[in-house]
């Protein structure tokens, strides 16, 4: 069994083994899984997709004379940011979206620009207009400012991302006859369509199905910089069924993720609007899974014919009631253009990019390789199968006069 210590020296020494998870495939086809594990040191992967649980803090400097922007009103762009935490401390949202956008419009919510599209031109390096209004204090007399920020010019900007990289997740169809809009895009009536969002074999969380080395302080690759696992993530849901070597088949673990915005790129953040739902923020994310054995060889190598995913109502039971799967496909039928659901042949239309996150899991790659990017032991595990984590939801409840 190796260590990631060892794994480290390899790294700093030039002679670590370094694949991608799709490389990883063919070199256990080849070599089975004992020899890859004893040859490969580190498999990327990649993923690059809508991750609406995303935002930005920023800390944007004082003025003169000081203004408290917190507790008041803040607007990048247009788009408003939170300011309820501390005098120029802010966070801006992917799904902001401006107060004057069309509502009442064919397409409710189809914002041209919130809050995802703020992040990708603030990484961008353009100039972010920032308009703010307080109450006025003795210490923070200012009550309005109307000024420019970018990356150069503020102290801080952290991307800190609630819940991104999604383990699994659902395919969606729609079995009412219009059409609809969801966070999973456009879906056609009557089942003519099934959209899904994820890598399949290239995803970091498949890749480490019960999270032996992806934990608490993990070092990622996040925006085209650099990042870490922060905690896990929101609506984290280890205890969903699974294969009998342990392969989640639904959505399961999240992660919650932080690093420096200053050092990301508007090539892996690019924020998008989906019609009928509103702005989100595409991210991408590549994680490192160090082979410390037999089995990470084994779970690095399973290819898209071995994960499955459930196919959900989004028409009716999604937004009505505790769905149920209609029936379950594999990523290799998902990506083949078509599925079968119930007896009838569906197209299948991705909403991320699987050569996006090939070119992710590449870059992690070239960066181990040349000793740019070092591997890091969790501080602590990620809640697993036997944590017992029950999801709540929020019941419709009445409130009574005292």
């Amino acid at each position: 069994m190796k260590t990631i210590e060892e794994i480290n020296e390899k790294i700093k020494k030039g002679k670590v083994v370094v694949v991608t998870a799709e490389e990883m495939i063919e070199i256990t086809k080849d070599k089975g899984t004992k020899k890859a594990s004893e040859d490969v040191d580190v498999v990327t992967t990649g993923t690059f997709g809508p991750m609406c649980s995303s935002g930005m803090f920023m800390n944007v400097g004082h003025s003169k004379p000081r203004i408290k922007i917190g507790g008041g009103k803040c607007y990048l762009n247009d788009v408003p940011a939170y300011c309820g935490i501390a005098a120029v401390d802010i966070y801006i949202g992917a799904t902001a979206s401006p107060d004057d956008d069309p509502r009442n419009t064919v397409y409710p919510g189809a914002f041209k620009y919130g809050g995802g599209h703020v992040i990708e031109d603030f990484v961008s390096g353009k100039n972010i207009n920032l308009v703010a209004t307080a109450y006025g204090t003795d210490c923070y007399p200012r009550k309005k400012i109307e000024t420019f920020i970018n990356k150069n010019n503020v102290n801080e900007a952290y991307l800190y991302n609630p819940r991104n990289d999604y383990q699994n997740y659902n395919v969606a169809v729609n079995l009412t006859n219009r059409v609809i809009h969801t966070y999973m895009g456009v879906l056609k009536p009557n089942m003519h369509s099934a959209n899904y969002c994820s890598a399949g074999q290239l995803s970091p969380l498949l890749n480490d199905p019960k999270y032996r080395t992806i934990g608490i302080g993990t070092r990622l690759f996040l925006g085209g910089g650099v990042g870490y696992v922060a905690w896990y993530g929101t609506q984290h849901n280890p205890n969903v069924p699974r294969s009998p070597d342990g392969l989640p088949r639904a959505g399961a673990g999240t992660l919650a993720v932080i690093g420096d915005a200053k050092q990301m790129s508007a090539e892996f953040l690019r924020g998008a609007s989906f019609i009928g739902y509103g702005a989100t923020l595409f991210v991408g994310i590549g994680i490192p899974i160090p082979i410390l054995d037999e089995e990470m060889a084994y779970f690095t190598s399973r290819a898209d014919e071995d994960f499955y995913a459930q196919v959900v109502d989004y028409g009716n039971d999604y937004p009505n009631r505790e769905p149920k799967s209609l029936c379950e496909v594999s990523y290799a039928q998902l990506k083949s253009g078509k599925i079968n659901v119930n007896g009838k042949e569906v197209p299948t239309f991705p909403i991320s990019s699987y050569s996006k996150a090939v070119q992710i899991a590449t870059t992690l790659k070239e960066w181990i390789s040349s000793g740019k990017f070092q591997m890091t032991n969790p501080v602590e595990a990620l809640p697993g199968i036997d944590a017992g984590i029950k999801m709540n939801t929020l019941e419709e409840r009445t409130m009574e006069s005292a």
